[in-house]
């Protein structure tokens, strides 16, 4: 059985005196007050976990933090790491819709010339895709994968569906349909697509090994969500990593092979980002390239607390991918 939650409101001035208590410099209660109102409490609270007292725990080896804070610790660190995590959500978004359109028109063009409801046809993706059920839903996951498209194509506001639907009905072809097409829908379509039609995506984006495409997409889509829902980004090893590049399968991407902490933080989702970019606008991803680069420059100093958390390697600016 679940613990029972027993912990009461507090309201902002108890917020503040409870982190005085655990050593938390707040500077004054003011100033403290408008930026936890703006803020909030538990948005922060993941902001300044990094100032928290640790100890090593060697039963379970893991680093352990306690509720009180180091000395020194200030609620104006934990304000400008969430600034500095705010903008680097911002660049990440903007890499990603970059890559998102140019994923669609690629798919549009693939299943286009099967025919406008091409993309409703099981015989173009996997049987594993099509026919094994879910554990979870106890349906494949085409059935509902089918079922997120219907929803979309209905409830679209977007101006030249609600148009195809007001004159032509539902479904949408193909090439209307995938516009309203979350990222998620699309990489789950990449994923169950065959593998002929995979490596039509990814020959053309310099990757041939099979599933490695597919597995960049849905680490991707993951940091996609943490940034549109505004959650914190720097420091997060996202939950669906993206599978590693072999040492000598592509010189760009040699130091993230080699580098398992870069891979499973942060920079294992940037760099896979980057390498498509370059394949599909190497303008923009020079672009970004600099713009990253100058953001990450910025990192607020802190003691104890390092950009390398993010997992970009000490020396990734000067790597051939980012130039």
């Amino acid at each position: 059985m679940a613990a029972t939650y027993a912990k009461p409101f507090l309201t902002v001035p108890q917020q503040i005196a409870l982190l005085k208590t655990r050593g938390l410099n707040v500077g004054t209660d003011s100033d403290a007050e408008a930026l936890l109102t703006q803020f909030g409490y538990y948005r922060l609270s993941g902001y300044w976990h990094p100032l928290r007292q640790s100890e090593y725990d060697v039963a379970s080896s893991t680093v352990v933090y306690r509720e009180d804070f180091k000395l020194g610790a200030t609620l104006a660190q934990a304000i400008a790491l969430a600034e500095f995590d705010c903008r680097l959500r911002a660049l990440f978004l903007g890499a990603i819709e970059r890559l998102e359109i140019a994923i669609r028109v690629r798919v549009a063009l693939l299943f286009g010339p099967r025919g406008a409801l091409s993309h409703r046809d099981a015989s173009n993706y996997h049987p594993k895709f099509t026919s094994v059920l879910d554990p979870k839903t106890g349906v494949p996951a085409f059935q509902s994968w089918i079922k997120r498209v219907d929803e979309h194509e209905s409830r679209s506001k977007e101006q030249f569906a609600v148009h195809f639907r007001e004159n032509y009905g539902l479904p949408l072809p193909l090439w209307v349909s995938i516009e309203v097409w979350d990222f998620g829908m699309l990489s789950m379509a990449v994923g169950g697509m065959i593998v002929p039609d995979q490596k039509a995506l990814s020959n053309p984006l310099g990757l041939s090994r099979t599933g490695l495409f597919p597995s960049w997409l849905r680490a991707i889509n993951h940091v996609r969500n943490i940034c549109a829902h505004h959650s914190r980004l720097w420091n997060r090893s996202p939950s669906d990593q993206a599978i590693p590049p072999r040492q000598a399968e592509n010189v760009l991407l040699d130091h993230l092979a080699s580098d398992s902490f870069a891979h499973y933080r942060l920079y294992g989702v940037a760099a896979p980002i980057q390498f498509v970019l370059r394949q599909i606008d190497p303008a923009f991803a020079q672009s970004w390239a600099n713009q990253l680069k100058a953001h990450l420059a910025t990192f607020p100093v802190i003691p104890g607390v390092t950009v390398g958390q993010t997992g970009f390697p000490t020396a990734w600016a000067g790597k051939p991918l980012w130039n």
